[in-house]
């Protein structure tokens, strides 16, 4: 009997290592789980203040959408990096009148600073002067057109991003042929700029292609299958189009499934702002030459990290570091003195996009 009470007793002992062991590895496992949920890397400068609580509130355009999931990674992380009470909402669809209550409602919170990525400016400032008039901060992006704000962050200059996409699609196109252009909405202030940042760069330097006379631009609403039927119009009404510069993150992988369908893969081509992970499986078969982009989880940090240094009394000069990559030295507009730009484009294509996991 005391062998087998020893035995036992050995057999509990080991059991217990094993477990505490399986704690350690299940500790060493979950550790680079804990450092992914930093999706955007810092310098000391982002978390740099002398308070702690005050309340930021960002305004998307749409709530469903994965680049705004993919941007309130960054206002989560900015909370948690600081303590400050930072938080994203957003309409449930892209609605201009949907996206006007939500502020609405934010603005009734209490909040100290208010930052809004705008599906129509014009709609949005009203209730943008209502919340400077109340004493709050108002930062927007993708809105350089709105005029009730203190400032409007931009991930680079939106010409310049829009001479960007024509650059690819041209290479894409071997430089020539006829295209056309794609926005979410004809009153959205930047992407119709990126569309014709695209055409300027084309008409300066590429004379091998040419902008289709009509539709010279086309809506997808900001909807993927929209912009799927638009550009399958398109492209049937008009074969001689080669090319697209999709603007919003849903019409270049809806350009690209119908380029697809029609069984034009390797005839006609389309470069545009893209989620990686949306676009992955069109960007490796072909169907989509490049995505263009900028992080939007940066973009949402980096709203948070200017509003806060406003709140607490610094001017944002021609060269203010927010402590970003992308925005580590910020450009003031020439001819806009509200209006600051970063330098965040990329381009992605099969070969790096694996690369990027969002």
């Amino acid at each position: 009997m005391g062998k087998k009470k020893y035995l036992a007793v050995a057999l509990g002992l080991l059991f217990c290592v094993g477990l505490a062991g399986c704690g350690e590895n299940s500790k060493k496992a979950d550790a680079p789980k804990a450092s992914a949920q930093k999706v955007v890397t810092t310098t000391d400068v982002a978390t740099q203040g002398q308070k702690k609580d005050w309340k930021i509130a960002v305004v998307v355009k749409d709530s469903s959408n994965g680049w705004f999931a993919r941007m309130e990674q960054g206002v989560k992380q900015y909370a948690a990096d600081t303590g400050i009470n930072a938080y994203q909402k957003g309409p449930a669809s892209t609605d201009a009148a949907q996206q006007v209550q939500v502020i609405q409602d934010v603005i009734n919170q209490g909040i100290n600073a208010l930052c809004v990525v705008p599906v129509d400016p014009a709609a949005c400032d009203p209730v943008l002067k209502e919340a400077r008039d109340k004493g709050i901060v108002v930062i927007t992006h993708e809105g350089s057109s709105c005029k009730n704000v203190d400032y409007d962050l931009e991930a680079f200059n939106n010409a310049g991003y829009g001479a960007f996409i024509m650059d690819k699609l041209q290479e894409s196109m071997g430089g020539k042929g006829v295209y056309t252009t794609m926005v979410a909405h004809l009153t959205n202030a930047s992407q119709n700029e990126w569309a014709n940042g695209a055409v300027a760069q084309q008409q300066s330097k590429y004379s091998g292609l040419q902008l289709l006379d009509n539709p010279k631009r086309v809506e997808s609403q900001n909807n993927s299958e929209k912009a799927y039927q638009v550009a399958k119009e398109v492209l049937k009404s008009h074969p001689e189009v080669k090319g697209f510069v999709g603007t919003s993150s849903m019409d270049t992988p809806g350009i690209a499934r119908a380029i697809n369908e029609l069984g034009l893969k390797g005839k006609a081509f389309v470069v545009g702002t893209g989620m990686p992970n949306e676009c992955r499986s069109l960007v490796k078969d072909g169907s989509l030459s490049y995505i263009t982009l900028w992080d939007p989880a940066e973009a949402g940090y980096a709203m948070c990290v200017m509003a806060r240094q406003i709140l607490e009394g610094k001017k944002i000069t021609d060269g203010t570091d927010l402590g970003l990559k992308s925005y580590s030295k910020l450009i003031q507009s020439k001819d806009n003195p509200t209006l600051f730009m970063g330098a965040g484009w990329i381009a992605i294509n099969k070969e790096n996009v694996d690369n990027y996991n969002f």
